[in-house]
């Protein structure tokens, strides 16, 4: 969290104007959207653009977060973060001020929009994250602190977007900021080392929250437990298997866990087997087999009842036939 005295030197009312000491662009304070460790969030506007503005007394802070998303719009055919629209300096009678402005993404978050339009959306929106996860991850960034408050539905059609990229670090340092429910490290399942997997343990505990709005508590706060958890709701038993593979780091990216979304959300519960990545080879051509003998005893007794079809028919008509000597 962000401490109070930081707070207190960017709070600024509704209806403050706010003026770039180099671009003399204008912003005329809303409302806050949010903060964190490194600063507040306004919805300002800037003419008839409504726009985010992020200020913060620590000038590296906003340096750090404008590269991450000058970075994210290199990602061709990515939507990673918002647009970066401006980045200046405000003078006040407290001191300087750094800030910058980027596109102001509508929608509802993650958790609110699964809750109105239902768990059927879930699936979608995780296999969208992943793609955006997978690109950030290849231009060698980390999310860090990846929860459904940065995560916003547009649309229509609906599309995930990121947002506050205050927690995006890059791989192999460690990570700035973060939230403990969402954290391997809180859960003693892993370091805080900015690495894919981090992100993709978070994805995992996205999907519990969504069967788990109001989250819950550690209580021994280990794999054991978030099993449990997992197991008491049917809608997360379909991605029971993808979940685990992510807490316990088994995913090499984002692109591989996504294909087992993917798999799942088009399979049967028969076949969820094949996307357990803990089971090994053995298992896993256990689970093929019965797979096809499943498809063969299927394929077998709906010819057999095509069989007997075609004998009671061709019987009726033989009957038919004698009747009419």
């Amino acid at each position: 969290m962000m401490n109070h005295s930081l707070k207190s030197q960017c709070k600024v009312n509704p209806g403050t104007v706010i003026e770039g000491k180099w671009h003399r662009n204008r912003y005329t304070i809303i409302k806050e959207l949010g903060y964190g460790a490194n600063g507040i969030v306004y919805l300002a506007k800037n003419q008839n653009q409504q726009v985010a503005l992020k200020m913060s007394d620590n000038g590296m802070s906003i340096t750090s977060e404008v590269n991450v998303l000058k970075s994210f719009a290199k990602v061709q055919g990515s939507a990673l973060g918002p647009s970066l629209l401006d980045v200046d300096d405000w003078d006040r009678r407290s001191g300087k001020v750094s800030f910058y402005v980027m596109e102001y993404i509508q929608g509802p978050d993650l958790l609110t929009f699964v809750q109105q339009k239902g768990q059927a959306w879930t699936g979608v929106l995780i296999v969208q994250m992943l793609k955006d996860l997978d690109s950030l991850h290849k231009a060698g960034w980390v999310f860090g602190d990846l929860k459904p408050d940065n995560l916003i539905v547009t649309g229509p059609p609906p599309k995930i977007r990121t947002i506050d990229v205050g927690g995006t670090t890059i791989q192999g340092r460690a990570i700035k900021e973060f939230t403990e429910f969402y954290d391997r490290g809180y859960w003693g399942l892993g370091t805080r080392k900015a690495d894919p997997a981090y992100d993709l343990f978070a994805a995992a505990m996205i999907l519990i929250n969504t069967a788990y709005p109001k989250r819950f508590s550690k209580t021994t706060g280990d794999l054991k437990q978030l099993k449990m958890m997992v197991r008491q709701k049917k809608e997360l038993m379909k991605y029971e298997d993808v979940i685990l593979n992510a807490l316990q780091g088994q995913y090499s990216s984002a692109d591989e866990m996504r294909n087992d979304m993917l798999q799942l959300t088009r399979s049967n519960p028969a076949q969820r087997s094949t996307v357990n990545r803990n089971a090994g080879p053995a298992a896993s051509s256990q689970a093929a087999s019965r797979q096809m003998y499943r498809q063969k005893k299927q394929k077998g007794s709906f010819f057999e009842t095509l069989l007997i079809t075609f004998i009671v028919t061709l019987l009726y008509f033989l009957y038919i036939y004698g009747q009419l000597l």
